[in-house]
């Protein structure tokens, strides 16, 4: 008997919980509580060009965006230059959650929503008030900093907030990796979502852009660009 995509979903998402728990019992130690987490159907990534994108030609320090889970969504993919641990966040509401270790040849891969937690800023095609840029002073060696009110992030600590008036981290981005064919895919996120104030804000502009996929599932590929070509132009942050 075929089975039901349902089933097949929710035995999906609980073996990636499995395996954030893992992480963290790899670490020697547990949340008491690892909630905030929010299935979302697989996306193979993939170049421009349609193949599969590989975790070890990902250059530290570049980053790159995708649209995960929705269209309209971006994500910043970013391999940085040391592995990444497991880390317990919390979203305004006071849930708690894990933000998931670095994958890849290096365990330094993850990803993060490029939506601001503050006032929901994001890039477009047109221009970005939010993006990864080295640190300063001193921060950690790459940020995420949105330009529009100041908030930096930490993507070596579950994208958690260093500076501004962000109330939370940006939601992290599940990533598989099969080290078998260095692939990559987005499964799912952790932590506090943005979506629903995302797509009532920029309804219109969304709409104008994309019409009736505005709301849509990214399907079952998501396209990788560097972030440079991503927007055609990057507002520089003067804080």
């Amino acid at each position: 008997m075929p089975h039901d995509t349902t089933d097949i979903e929710r035995r999906d998402w609980m073996r990636q919980a499995a395996c954030v728990a893992g992480a963290w019992a790899a670490a020697g130690t547990l949340p008491r509580v690892a909630g905030a987490a929010q299935p979302h159907p697989r996306a193979l990534l993939v170049d421009r060009l349609g193949e599969p994108l590989r975790a070890g030609t990902l250059v530290p320090g570049e980053a790159q965006l995708f649209n995960y889970p929705y269209l309209a969504a971006p994500v910043f993919l970013l391999a940085l230059e040391r592995e990444v641990k497991a880390t317990e966040q919390v979203t305004e509401a006071g849930q708690r959650y894990v933000a998931p270790a670095g994958v890849g040849p290096r365990r330094s891969i993850v990803a993060f929503s490029a939506i601001c937690s503050h006032k929901l800023m994001y890039p477009t095609p047109q221009l970005s008030f939010i993006g990864p840029r080295p640190g300063r002073g001193g921060e950690p060696a790459q940020v995420i900093h949105c330009c529009g009110d100041q908030s930096r992030y930490d993507p070596a600590q579950g994208a958690r907030v260093i500076g501004g008036p962000a109330p939370q981290p940006l939601a992290a981005v599940l990533l598989d990796w099969d080290a078998a064919t260095d692939r990559l895919h987005a499964a799912g996120l952790q932590g506090g979502e943005m979506f629903t104030a995302f797509f009532e804000k920029y309804a219109f502009r969304l709409e104008t852009e994309l019409g009736t996929k505005a709301r849509a599932a990214c399907g079952p590929t998501a396209t990788v660009l560097p972030a440079r070509t991503y927007s055609r132009q990057w507002q520089s942050c003067a804080a």
